[in-house]
C-alpha cells in the first residue's frame, strides 16, 4: 500500500492567529480536501496534524489513491523536518510528496503545477527541499500577487487575504484542491495540461 500513498502537505504557520494569512492558503487546501471526503485532522507525534484518506476517484469509479494530508504544527520556516519526519513514518518517497503552497510570483487565484526547480525565496519550501535531501517532489503553487506599493513581502504574507480577494478565496481553494485530486489520479502532466492552460 505504502508504494502507491501520497502525502499532501498544506504550508502554513500554527494557531488562530495566522489562519487566514495569506501563508496559510497551503493549509486552506488540505482543510478544503479533507472536508471533501469529512476527515478530520489528527495530532501526529512528528509535529503534524495528519488525516488518512482517500482523494479523487480512480479506474472505473474506484476510490482514488491513498493520501496522508499533512499540516505541520510548526512555523512556516521549520517545515522541513515534519515532512521529512512524515514521510518516513509514512514510508512515501519524495516523488509521492506534494506540497501545496502560496506563491508571490504567480497573480492571485491562479495555480501552477511543478515538480522541483528553485524555492524563489519561500522559505517553507526550501526547508522542506532540505530536508528530504530533494527538490524532486510536487508544488502546488497557489498565487496571492505580489504586494502593492512598497509593502515588504515579509508583511504582505502574514496579512489576511482582502475583502475583495476573500471573494474570490473560496475558488481559489476548491481550483487547488481539484490540482491535487488530478495530480493524484491523472498524473502531473494531465494536471499541468488543464491548470496551466489559457483561460
Amino acid at each position: 500500500m505504502s508504494e502507491n500513498r501520497w502525502l499532501v502537505v498544506g504550508l502554513g504557520n500554527p494557531g488562530p492567529t495566522y489562519a487566514g494569512n495569506r501563508h496559510n492558503v497551503g493549509q486552506m487546501v488540505a482543510d478544503e480536501l479533507a472536508r471533501r471526503v469529512g476527515a478530520r485532522f489528527a495530532a501526529h507525534r512528528g509535529r503534524a496534524a495528519t488525516a488518512e484518506v482517500r482523494l479523487g476517484t480512480g479506474p472505473g469509479g474506484l476510490p482514488g489513491p491513498a493520501v496522508v494530508l499533512v499540516k505541520p504544527t510548526c512555523f512556516m520556516n521549520v517545515s522541513g523536518g515534519p515532512v521529512a519526519s512524515m514521510s518516513r513514518y509514512f514510508k512515501v518517497k519524495p516523488e509521492h510528496v506534494v506540497v501545496v503552497h502560496d506563491e508571490l510570483d504567480i497573480p492571485f487565484a491562479e495555480v501552477r503545477l511543478r515538480r522541483g526547480g528553485g524555492e524563489g525565496g519561500h522559505n517553507g519550501v526550501r526547508d522542506v527541499s532540505k530536508a528530504l535531501g530533494t527538490r524532486e517532489y510536487i508544488r502546488v503553487r497557489v498565487g496571492i500577487g505580489r504586494p502593492p506599493g512598497q509593502m515588504d513581502p515579509a508583511d504582505f504574507v502574514l496579512r489576511d487575504f482582502s475583502s475583495r480577494e476573500r471573494l474570490d478565496l473560496p475558488w481559489l481553494l476548491d481550483a487547488a484542491a481539484d490540482a491535487v485530486e488530478l495530480i493524484l489520479t491523472a498524473g502531473l502532466e494531465a494536471a499541468q495540461q488543464r491548470f496551466h492552460a489559457p483561460h
